[in-house]
């Protein structure tokens, strides 16, 4: 045993402390991760930054896509003390991530920006806490900037939380300031986890990801017992069984250990290692064989479900099994992308892909092209519809191509349905019309609007989802000079006037390029396809038509003019007759090559149309 393990086996269970940072995005969670460790003596100062945030679109742009956990050890008053911190992403795309951290922790720090104050994503991850019934410890960050005011951000802490301000640190995670008055406060105003470890083995699956070498590595919380290398584990979700092969914590990397013991979160894999990430189901309770009659499983967490689709095609389809593979590493690590094969005649085979989120998806193709060099075609992203049939069969469709449009689908048809969402902004008054503007541009209805301070207003809009993945969020922030901030739960589905837009090359329908939309964008969205579609293809030897259908109505219309053979050269002072029959002969050679001639539109333009 190591002198790591030797502290640790001598730590009381009533000197455990489990707690998670939640924060609206870019507060300051990593950063403060950072600060605590170094404090801990858990990694030398002055090393890395961000030392929890491992992939390098988290490092790339400043934000933690995956919850990291890390054990440390303090001393307080003479005794030691093991904490374990969850550093927590705070992007709304990833609210299942923060959910599953409060499972495995007793507590958590609050911790909000003193120049932002409260933003959307606190409230969100305050509500989420309370309901979980977790103990909260206010801490206000960033008090070096010039900008800050702690003194409004306690303020709106007290009004909107009922959190007591006299128990708030005020530190600076950057600099370092005050940051020790922390852990104090976290071992007084924190709860020790509960657990027996005479009783037998329970644990909860809190995450997992997979290795190359391991197989499948789960991340553990202890409930009941103990752990260690050998012991035959069964899961009660899917009933396999398994040795294990090691245990051990997350100091900060992994970091082997005889055995975890109950009130512990640490890693735990197999020998033989578990192959397929599927058989890890988040939330799944594990205990020792012969054991499964006395414990009850743990309440799971319900798995996040994909709200954004889009379909994505390797640029050369030589590339396709590259493609695959590369997809499908990625998506063992990342369990809530739903995958589906899929193929077009414009740009060939690929797949439909389904994320919580267009952060989720937009990271997932940075990934791709990163980590494995991809190179690919996304298309607009997407959302599922439903149809209920007259037979009261309901159907939802994530592939626009599927949608039913037009004709006979309409006889049988009873509804359509698309979901909304409910959107929660918080943003500085000054900017309240143009930002209810929006929200009314967008096909919103507002359901609440309130003042929390003088100068921030809470609106809440429900939304169409499809209206939010137009890159809502983009347009909220621009409009408000980024101080706005956005954060959304599902709602309903609600019936909906939606038809499907569709662009025609010389009456064909060209697959890769369709979308469901409300019949109120249909115009205007149709006028800027054919417009946009016109300047990547080329000029033919005939007249090229294209057009934007919305179900059976075609709504705009481009024309390219065909390639054209002077043949009034040779003619000098000729009479008009002369001239009229040398051009309609040209027409009429022009209407044979019209009815054999089949348009190719090279792939580029695709790309180029698809391109942002």
């Amino acid at each position: 045993m190591g002198s790591l393990e030797t502290r640790i086996s001598e730590i009381p269970l009533e000197r455990f402390r489990n707690f998670c940072i939640v924060a609206h995005v870019d507060h300051g969670k990593s950063t403060l991760s950072d600060r605590l460790l170094e404090l801990t003596g858990t990694i030398a100062p002055g090393g890395n930054k961000q030392i929890l945030d491992k992939l390098d679109v988290e490092r790339e742009r400043g934000i933690t896509v995956k919850a990291q956990t890390c054990s440390m050890i303090y001393t307080h008053k003479g005794a030691d003390y093991l904490l374990h911190l969850v550093d927590t992403p705070g992007h709304v795309d990833f609210r299942a991530e923060v959910s599953r951290s409060y499972a495995s922790c007793g507590g958590a720090l609050l911790l909000v920006d003193a120049s932002q104050g409260v933003q959307a994503q606190t409230v969100a991850n305050f509500y989420l806490a309370f309901a979980q019934g977790l103990h909260l410890v206010p801490i206000i960050n960033k008090i070096d900037l010039p900008s800050a005011d702690p003194p409004r951000a306690l303020e709106q802490m007290k009004d909107t939380f009922e959190l007591d301000p006299s128990k708030a640190v005020l530190v600076s995670a950057k600099t370092g300031l005050n940051v020790e008055a922390i852990l104090p406060h976290v071992i007084e105003q924190l709860p020790s986890p509960v657990g027996d470890h005479s009783k037998p083995l329970k644990l909860l699956l809190v995450d997992s990801w997979y290795s190359n070498y391991k197989g499948v590595i789960l991340l553990v919380r202890i409930f009941d017992g103990q752990i260690k290398a050998g012991d035959h584990i069964t899961s009660l979700a899917t009933g396999l069984r398994y040795i294990v092969g090691e245990v051990g914590i997350m100091y900060p990397n992994q970091t082997p250990q005889t055995v975890l013991r109950a009130g512990q979160v640490g890693y735990i894999y197999f020998n033989p290692g578990m192959k397929r990430s599927q058989e890890a189901k988040v939330g799944d309770t594990y205990t020792t064989v012969g054991a499964e009659k006395q414990v009850e499983p743990l309440p799971g967490f319900e798995e996040p479900k994909a709200m954004v689709f889009v379909a994505a095609f390797p640029v050369d389809q030589g590339d396709y099994a590259h493609l695959e593979d590369s997809i499908n590493q990625i998506s063992l690590n990342d369990r809530s992308v739903t995958l589906q094969k899929e193929s077009s005649e414009a740009l060939g085979a690929g797949w439909r892909l389904g994320f919580l989120g267009t952060l989720h998806c937009s990271v997932f193709e940075d990934r791709l092209r990163q980590e494995h060099g991809a190179s690919i075609i996304i298309t607009p992203p997407t959302v599922p519809f439903k149809v209920i049939w007259k037979d009261g069969k309901e159907e939802t469709i994530s592939n626009p191509a599927n949608f039913p449009d037009g004709g006979a689908a309409h006889l049988g048809i009873v509804e359509l349905q698309e979901p909304y969402v409910l959107t929660t902004i918080t943003l500085p008054e000054e900017y309240l019309g143009k930002v209810i503007e929006l929200c009314e541009n967008n096909r919103g209805e507002q359901k609440e609007l309130q003042f929390f301070t003088v100068t921030q207003v809470i609106l809440k809009y429900d939304l169409p989802l499809s209206h939010l993945v137009d890159d809502f969020f983009g347009k909220l922030k621009s409009l408000t000079k980024g101080y706005a901030s956005l954060d959304y739960e599902e709602s309903a589905w609600r019936k909906s006037n939606i038809i499907k837009l569709q662009l025609l090359v010389n009456k064909e329908p060209v697959d890769a390029v369709a979308r469901v939309v409300h019949y109120t964008q249909a115009e205007r969205l149709g006028k800027q396809w054919v417009t946009k579609f016109k300047e990547h293809v080329e000029r033919q030897m005939y007249e090229v038509v294209i057009q934007a259908a919305a179900g059976r109505r075609i709504v705009a219309r481009e024309t390219i003019k065909p390639f054209r053979k002077d043949v009034l050269s040779k003619l000098h002072a000729s009479d008009i007759s002369r001239r009229r029959k040398l051009l309609e002969k040209q027409k009429e050679g022009r209407k044979k090559l019209k009815a054999v001639g089949n348009i190719s539109i090279d792939q580029k333009a695709f790309q180029a149309f698809l391109a942002k």
